[in-house]
């Protein structure tokens, strides 16, 4: 037994012996070394603070100082009536950003500095200046200040395009006020796409990001920045583990029009999109799901003139693939107002060229508009929908068209899993490709008596003044 032991441990120090002499490239990699990269890039890396002073009226609140408690009570507990305008304390903000250009042009995030009465920009070697702020794109959150300086160090810009998932990135920023805290993580995803945010394929990372980061750059492993730190997915305020940059060409091709013109035009053709699904492909007569499929068509549009329908699914827009919807919104809001482009739409079992001559995007406008319902006897059906005819008024829309019922209840458990809402307008069955547009109560339950059990169909739904497809599966019997 003791041999044996010692047989063991003679392979145990040959195999550690054996390891040492290898290259270390042969059994794992060296971990990245950030410190040369925090030194080099660190100096052109800058802390921001905002001001904005909160105007009130001046009332009936007798004369206390600032700092006495009882200032503190009647400014928060008595209201102040219209009169001579009295400065409360400033509000004060902290952010990061970057210098692009040695004659003092910063980037950060348009809501580092909104609202903002004075932007102070700090350097590293503790330097301040008072910024201008040449303009704000809160679409893609990026802003650009002008600071009175020169020779200044600037970033070196690099390619988001050949970041790869899973390669190490840095952040340098101010974090809760830290100035030029240095944090370091990976590539986590790219090309996420964000709830309101149309325009940005971001970069997801795990690199500790905090209030206080937002606007900062993120560097790849030879110093270039990739990307500007914008948002954080977090529950209780803090890092979380999902952090999200804008890459840095979209970042510089707003500043540019920001520099140029103080604003950033956009492309609009006026259609309202959603994601299609394996299920809506399906329905539609689609191999796989990709595209963007269309939902609504604007009246008086580009892709009303230029042909665009209702049900179509855009493939191509110019000579870019549209993967998922997301890619759609980037590419027309990249194109240049009144730019006449190429197009691809999936329309009844085949591919249709087109082209539209794109537009400018306004301001934005939302607009919330609750739907109208009217219950009566409902009639079942194989999709476990109760449908109701609508009522006078609701026929008298013209967003109803020629027809159209309304969702009364939903009975079956793939209705309800569905994203049908009881209130919604059923306007139109779409079975392989085939679309019908839905007259009656009869008429709708008739079609749906024909469909064979367990099988996908869609539905076009109207829902408030937005048009949308909702794919639902029959009763297996």
């Amino acid at each position: 037994m003791k041999a044996v032991v010692q047989y063991c441990r003679a392979l145990l120090v040959a195999g550690c012996l054996l390891c040492w002499g290898l290259p270390g490239s042969a059994l794992s990699r060296d971990l990245p070394d950030f410190a040369e990269l925090a030194e080099r890039q660190g100096m052109s890396v800058v802390n921001i603070s905002t001001t904005q002073a909160v105007r009130q009226g001046k009332g009936p609140v007798p004369s206390f100082d600032d700092d006495d408690p009882m200032f503190d009570f009647f400014r928060r507990f008595v209201p102040r009536h219209p009169g001579a305008p009295r400065i409360e304390p400033d509000n004060r903000s902290l952010g990061s950003g970057f210098i692009v250009s040695a004659d003092g042009y910063v980037l950060t995030n348009a809501h580092v500095v909104e609202g903002a009465d004075e932007i102070i920009v700090k350097l590293t070697d503790k330097r301040e200046f008072r910024a201008r702020l040449m303009g704000a794109d809160p679409r893609s959150d990026v802003a650009l200040l002008k600071i009175e300086a020169t020779g200044l160090p600037k970033v070196t810009l690099g390619d988001p395009a050949k970041l790869r998932v899973g390669d190490w990135v840095v952040a340098i920023g101010a974090p809760f006020g830290f100035e030029n805290s240095v944090t370091a993580g990976i590539v986590s995803a790219k090309g996420r796409s964000l709830p309101q945010e149309s325009f940005v394929p971001f970069i997801q990372t795990d690199v500790a990001i905090n209030p206080g980061n937002s606007g900062g750059p993120l560097f790849n492993m030879k110093g270039e920045v990739v990307g500007m730190n914008s948002q954080i997915y977090s529950r209780t305020g803090g890092f979380m583990g999902l952090s999200f940059a804008i890459p840095i060409d979209v970042a510089m091709e707003v500043q540019g029009q920001l520099r140029s013109n103080g604003r950033v035009q956009r492309g609009r053709v006026g259609v309202v999109i959603q994601e299609v699904s394996r299920e809506l492909a399906d329905s539609f007569g689609l191999g796989k799901p990709v595209g963007a499929l269309v939902s609504s068509v604007e009246k008086g549009s580009p892709a009303e003139k230029a042909g665009i329908e209702q049900g179509d699914i855009i493939l191509r827009f110019d000579s870019r693939t549209i993967g998922v919807s997301g890619d759609l919104p980037r590419a027309v809001g990249s194109t240049r107002p009144g730019n006449k482009v190429p197009l691809q739409v999936w329309r009844k079992g085949a591919t249709r060229d087109l082209s539209v001559v794109v537009a400018e995007l306004p301001d934005d406008k939302a607009r919330k508009v609750a739907a109208k319902v009217t219950r009566a006897d409902a009639s079942p059906n194989r999709l476990g929908i109760l449908v109701v005819e609508p009522s006078a008024e609701q026929k008298r829309d013209a967003r109803f068209g020629s027809g159209g019922v309304i969702v009364d209840a939903l009975r079956s458990a793939s209705a309800r899993a569905s994203e049908i809402q009881s209130g919604d307008a059923i306007l139109a069955l779409v079975v392989k490709g085939g679309r019908t547009d839905i007259r009656s109560v009869e008429h709708f339950n008739k079609i749906v008596a024909t469909l064979e059990p367990g099988q996908t169909v869609t539905l076009l739904v109207l829902r408030g003044d937005f048009q949308t497809f909702v794919p639902v599966r029959t009763i297996e019997r």
